[in-house]
């Protein structure tokens, strides 16, 4: 085997190489597109007002300006002439009242928390594919590695034959030109 084979195995040997490196990015195109291009999120009338209502009820603001409401409440019903009073103590509309928002905020956040779930149980399956996608390209890289490593004990042997065989063709010249 003489150098041209040689390098002709070399440039054999980088062909397959870019084959599989071509293929790999061809197989794992469609993982990507599907990754990046997460579909936007439609939301419905209701699924917009719960989630605005979640995200103020679970506000400071909220917390602040409604205590501040109750106080003004207790404090109005306490110190107001008798005839402007429209809750007296013990505030029975003011529980009622409570009661309600209670009543209705709950379900309200509810939904907005299930959905959210569901949001994160997509992006939980999106990591997976991430997962996977790398566990592939980790596997790819394996063969290459095999394939080079392959590749290259075969040229390597075949290398090491040709100068065995130049060493034994010299050593031959030089025990015919000894006298």
């Amino acid at each position: 085997m003489n150098t041209e084979n040689l390098t002709q195995s070399g440039k054999d040997q980088l062909s397959k190489l870019q084959a599989i490196v071509q293929q790999s990015i061809a197989e794992e195109k469609l993982v990507v597109d599907n990754l990046l291009n997460e579909p936007k999120e439609i939301l419905t009338r209701g699924q917009s007002i719960s989630d605005k209502v979640a995200r103020f009820g679970g506000s400071w603001s909220f917390i602040i300006s409604f205590s501040a409401l109750l106080f003004a409440w207790i404090l109005f019903n306490i110190y107001a002439a008798e005839s402007r009073k429209f809750d007296p103590f013990p505030f029975i509309l003011m529980n009622l009242v409570l009661s309600t928002i209670a009543a209705l905020q709950a379900p309200v956040i509810m939904m907005s928390q299930n959905r959210k779930e569901e949001k994160d149980r997509k992006r939980n399956e999106n990591d997976y594919m991430v997962n996977l996608k790398a566990e592939l390209q980790v596997r790819s890289l394996h063969q290459k590695i095999d394939l080079m490593q392959k590749e290259q004990m075969k040229v390597l042997y075949e290398t090491q034959a040709k100068q065995i065989e130049l060493l034994e063709r010299i050593e031959g010249e030089l025990r015919r030109s000894k006298p």
